[in-house]
């Protein structure tokens, strides 16, 4: 196995997905476009390819690159569908970063004549 295959097979969400401390206080956006995003689909193996756009207003963490470009390759083992995985990153970023504002956006790639994008933006969903 070569080394990057060997760091996505390995990469643990709980443990290598690095958070830094934001130095600033003062709101801006961060953009991250990640265009090489893979996933399996759960119902026939075949890969399904996307571009997954992250934004968000850091409060107290911002990600570390490399380790969000890891955590997202590492769905291309994975057999989950086009919104389980949009849901997963929304959920896994807002958890760990708590940013003050973030919105997910993935471009799926057509496949079988069927083109989804799916975006869950933390403005707007209710809060309980």
């Amino acid at each position: 196995m070569k080394y990057g295959e060997k760091e996505i097979k390995e990469f643990d969400i709980e443990k290598d997905l690095e958070i830094w401390p934001n130095k600033h206080k003062k709101n801006y956006i961060i953009k991250i476009t990640l265009p090489e995003f893979v996933c399996l689909c759960p119902r026939s193996g075949y890969p399904d390819f996307a571009t997954i756009y992250i934004e968000y207003t850091p409060s107290e963490f911002v990600i570390e690159l490399k380790a969000i470009k890891l955590y997202i390759n590492s769905f291309i083992y994975r057999n989950i569908s086009h919104e389980d995985s949009a849901n997963e990153i929304y959920d896994t970023l807002f958890a760990k970063l708590k940013p003050k504002w973030l919105k997910i956006f993935a471009d799926f790639n057509p496949r079988g004549n069927v083109y989804t994008t799916i975006e869950i933006d933390s403005n707007k969903i209710q809060k309980k």
